[in-house]
């Protein structure tokens, strides 16, 4: 390894040697709070406010046999003070980057929670979908051919190339989950479901399209893996992070990884019994839509070159794609690597049913998503068919 990493001992001294950080003083308390696959991640009170730092780690946290680039730090400390600029108060703060240690240290939101645990809990906070539509409608315009114009968005695509972390979404969302591959955990109980899926031609025809589209869509610099475990909440305020996947793509990626994960949530509370909860988070669909259009349309009059495209025509476009990306973010969660806890806290038998709800939704948000842009309909028979297919 050519960098240190940082430890709960060290970060004190790490943090006393960058200038960017020095109107913070002295760290009294470090915690380290990381969980997730790709980061070491630390909370710091320090005299004047508190502050978090993330350092990337050269592998995979469950596979150190996994190489990865750190350099997607930087990528990541990029791409947030651009969303900083074009939608600011949704993602956290950046004080500082470190290329040499692969370190960034933002805005410490300890006040907030992971949007994931508080849906596994039951819990609601109005508002947030909304807000998330939001941000992904100041990203989509601010960093696009709209808002940037066409030599505008050509040099700022240049510089925010992100090809290993983009591989790992070709691989883990669009392809694994559809051969026979290490990475996939079945139950049992559910390999006639899983088989049923990923062998009928018009989802892996449809999954084809869509991985296409992620592969050569280069409209936006879009978060890219924007998942309710990648927001923190709190009541009134949303914030995404984890924005290290950051990269020029297709702008409904974004909106159908949410989708995808209303889907995710919504199974577990149907399992659970608890059908009004599901209800609740499918309709977040719609409350993103509306939230994303509604911000869109408003940033349309000032678009760089005004004879460009229709809206409408761009409108149904992002939700079609949204649509596609959100089935496959939903069944990859249930096939392949990296599962959530939406479905893994589950007792095995519950975890079953709710994995085969999981795949029928997912199925027909690819076959049969009916009319387009309209998600409140469409979400209400996803809800039908989480029902069904959990008896």
């Amino acid at each position: 390894m050519s960098y240190e990493l940082l430890t709960v001992d060290t970060v004190a001294g790490y943090v006393a040697t960058r200038p960017a950080l020095a109107r913070f003083g002295a760290v009294s308390q470090v915690r380290e709070v990381g969980d997730g696959n790709l980061n070491l991640v630390f909370v710091a009170a320090a005299e004047r406010g508190g502050l978090v730092l993330k350092q990337a780690l050269p592998y995979v946290r469950v596979d150190p046999t996994w190489p990865i680039t750190p350099e997607r730090n930087g990528i990541e400390g990029r791409a947030l003070r651009v969303h900083n600029r074009v939608a600011p108060g949704l993602v956290p703060e950046i004080y500082d980057a470190d290329p040499d240690r692969h370190v960034i240290a933002i805005e410490d939101l300890s006040d907030h929670r992971v949007w994931r645990g508080a849906l596994n809990e039951g819990l609601r906070h109005e508002g947030v979908a909304a807000a998330l539509g939001r941000y992904v409608a100041k990203v989509a315009f601010g960093t696009s051919v709209f808002g940037l114009g066409a030599k505008g968005h050509k040099a700022a695509l240049a510089t925010a190339a992100n090809p290993e972390l983009c591989e790992i979404t070709e691989d883990l969302v669009f392809t694994e989950p559809y051969i026979t591959h290490e990475h996939n955990r079945i139950l049992p109980a559910n390999v006639a479901d899983v088989a049923a899926y990923v062998g009928d031609p018009d989802v892996r025809a449809a999954v084809g399209a869509a991985k296409l589209a992620f592969m050569t869509h280069a409209e936006a610099l879009i978060h890219g893996d924007l998942h309710t475990g990648s927001v923190l909440v709190r009541d009134g305020s949303a914030r995404a992070f984890d924005v290290e996947f950051a990269f020029y793509g297709p702008v409904g990626f974004d909106l159908g990884a949410l989708w995808g994960n209303y889907v995710l949530a919504a199974a577990r509370a149907v399992v659970l019994g608890d059908d009004a909860h599901a209800a609740w988070v499918l309709a977040q669909a719609e409350e993103t839509w509306q939230g994303f259009a509604e911000e869109f349309t408003r940033s349309w009059p000032g678009r760089a070159d005004p004879r460009i495209i229709d809206l409408d025509s761009y409108l149904a476009q992002v939700y079609a794609d949204a649509v596609r990306f959100a089935a496959a973010k939903a069944a990859r969660r249930v096939i392949g690597f990296s599962r959530v806890s939406d479905i893994e806290s589950l007792p095995e038998d519950s975890r079953v049913r709710a994995i085969r709800a999981v795949l029928a939704a997912a199925r027909l948000l690819l076959t049969a998503p009916g009319a387009g842009g309209e998600p409140k309909p469409l979400f209400e028979r996803v809800g039908q068919v989480l029902s069904e297919a959990s008896r």
